[in-house]
């Protein structure tokens, strides 16, 4: 299954995500990268929300005024390819109503698709990181991707994920001694 395959590619941060920007599964290193996105309680965890509607987005994105144009044309792509999906008709109506910036933006109709870059996160436990990032379309599951981040070899972005993974892994096993 897709879990399985995310799971196990725990030196990476990865995660399954859908084109309204819903994060709909993730392995442990990608919620330890992201851990200020899964303080919002409201769940599937989104991109597009945390980006316009809170605040420590324009902290933790180094980049904020590009990534939000680009999940802004994400959005248009996918509003092009899906019109009738109430979901994505539901988070275009709260990010219009609540983000005047949203606002701005999508009155500009761009549209762009983005399934390979780089950015630049300010994590609030290991400091900033460069990562390059792949999205893989999953043809058996119209409409999904399997995003990845990858650090460049040999650099301070490297060990930060690596430290991350590190306390990614003890919260895991944690969360298991607590299970029992």
């Amino acid at each position: 299954s897709i879990r399985h395959i995310i799971d196990a590619m725990s030196e990476l941060p990865a995660f399954v995500g859908n084109g309204r920007l819903d994060i709909l599964y993730a392995n442990p290193l990608f919620e330890a990268l992201h851990s200020e996105l899964y303080r919002d309680p409201a769940r599937p965890v989104n991109t597009g929300r945390f980006m316009f509607l809170d605040p420590r987005a324009r902290t933790y994105y180094v980049d904020w005024d590009t990534i939000a144009r680009d999940v802004v044309a994400s959005l248009h792509g996918e509003a092009g390819r899906n019109p009738y999906d109430r979901g994505l008709s539901d988070l275009i109506g709260l990010l219009s109503t609540r983000s005047e910036e949203f606002r701005v933006a999508w009155a500009r109709h761009d549209v762009r698709f983005h399934h390979s870059g780089t950015k630049r996160f300010r994590h609030p436990l290991v400091g900033e990181l460069t990562l390059a990032y792949e999205r893989l379309e999953l043809p058996a599951d119209q409409g999904l991707a399997i995003v990845t981040y990858s650090a460049e070899p040999g650099s301070p972005s490297e060990a930060a994920l690596a430290e991350l993974a590190g306390w990614a892994s003890a919260r895991q096993r944690l969360s298991h001694v607590a299970e029992r």
